[in-house]
């Protein structure tokens, strides 16, 4: 018999109960650090650019000598050198004088602005000008981007390929970043075989579906694999997970079949704190303290594992990596009915349309094909009645 908790209450009770699920950090090389998550905020050691800098080839000029200047009469200014890149100009300008340059070229003292090749004529010595400029136009100014001191990536960053440039731009060999907590998957079944399935058997899903899922999360997966629905195997996996892993999640075994062991062998080998959520899918839901560690049972049909672990376990996670919690991909507007009188919050699969409508998935259970399909998820309240046709909702990304 399950006793059931709000989603809520469950996840209220995993953070009470695991209090040394904590954050842990270390630190790495820049090179290393692609998708891990920022343990504190970083800031700028110096100004980037670190120079006044043209965005244009051209001449580097005092804007005021170019004011009034059109095509009927130019400004006529003295060229006195040429800034080549990755170069400091050797010479100050004084007024009325200018210098060729580059994109990307450092201005020279004396020198406010650029002005574009294509809006100039050289002849003589002289640089006509056919177009004023103002005071910093066309240039980046020292700090423009960052300034030192200012606060470059924020804590709980996800380090992607945009945050690694800003990170060689500063010239960061090294940071500080969150640890991957370790997650155990074990899988449990007659059932479950590798490779071709006969008759009566199945493939194992769960253990590649949560592996990635882990993944995607920012944490390690450990496969632990396939065990049959014997009580001293499934005890011995787990043993060995709890050893080597921060958490573990065992796959199958949930319901309150004969031959669903798990919650038994949790408050065993520790204390199982609840069996069943209000949600669907995922009724069956198990969650269990062993050695101070997380131990969940998630159902064995795929779609209800992945729902399990994104509502119940992913809020877990990302605490240990004080990531805020999950917020909405974006909203639309239902584009049928959707009954729903289950007593119990559910989650459905949805394709959003380029007009932002919203098209609900059904699938029956057990069923996974609906997640390849699905731009994302919506949620319907344990109270409601289903959702009308209009409904403005959220939706959350798979």
């Amino acid at each position: 018999m399950l006793h059931v908790l709000t989603r809520e209450d469950a996840v209220a009770l995993i953070k009470e109960k695991t209090p040394r699920f904590q954050p842990k950090t270390e630190t790495i090389a820049s090179a290393d650090c692609l998708g891990r998550i920022l343990a504190a905020d970083l800031t700028a050691g110096e100004d980037l650019p670190a120079f006044d800098r043209a965005t244009v080839d051209g001449y580097a000029v005092n804007a005021a000598d170019t004011f009034g200047a059109g095509a009927a009469i130019p400004a006529q200014l003295e060229v006195i050198g040429e800034i080549l890149m990755g170069e400091a100009a050797g010479f100050s300008l004084r007024r009325g004088q200018c210098a060729r340059i580059s994109t990307g070229g450092m201005l020279p003292p004396g020198a406010d602005a650029a002005v574009m090749i294509e809006h100039t004529e050289q002849a003589d010595g002289l640089c006509l000008v056919y177009r004023s400029v103002a005071p910093f136009e066309n240039v980046n100014r020292r700090g423009d981007d960052l300034a030192a001191g200012a606060i470059a990536l924020k804590k709980g960053t996800r380090l992607n390929s945009a945050a690694i440039g800003i990170l060689a731009a500063l010239g960061i060999d090294e940071v500080t970043v969150f640890q991957k907590p370790v997650i155990a998957v074990i899988s449990t079944g007659d059932e479950l075989v590798p490779g071709k399935p006969a008759p009566g058997q199945i493939r194992d899903v769960n253990t590649s579906l949560l592996a990635a899922a882990i993944r995607e999360a920012g944490c390690e997966a450990r496969i632990y694999g396939a065990v049959a629905d014997q009580r001293a195997a499934i005890e011995q996996a787990v043993k060995a997970c709890v050893r080597e892993a921060d958490a573990v999640l065992i796959s199958g075994g949930s319901s309150a079949g004969a031959r669903d062991l798990t919650v038994g062998i949790i408050d065993t080998l520790g204390t199982a704190y609840f069996h069943g959520v209000a949600m669907k899918p995922g009724k069956p839901t198990i969650f269990g303290v062993i050695d101070g560690k997380p131990v969940f049972g998630l159902p064995g049909h795929p779609l209800a594992a992945y729902f399990v672990f994104r509502l119940i376990v992913s809020p877990l996670l990302r605490a240990r990596m004080a990531l805020p919690p999950e917020r909405p991909l974006t909203v639309g507007t239902l584009a049928e009915n959707i009954p729903s009188n289950h007593g119990r919050e559910e989650f459905l699969c949805v394709r959003l349309r380029e007009d932002r409508s919203v098209v609900p998935l059904h699938t029956k259970s057990g069923v996974i094909s609906v997640l390849s399909e699905a731009t994302g998820f919506l949620r319907i309240p344990r109270n409601a009645e289903g959702l009308a046709q209009g409904t403005t909702v959220e939706v959350y990304a798979l």
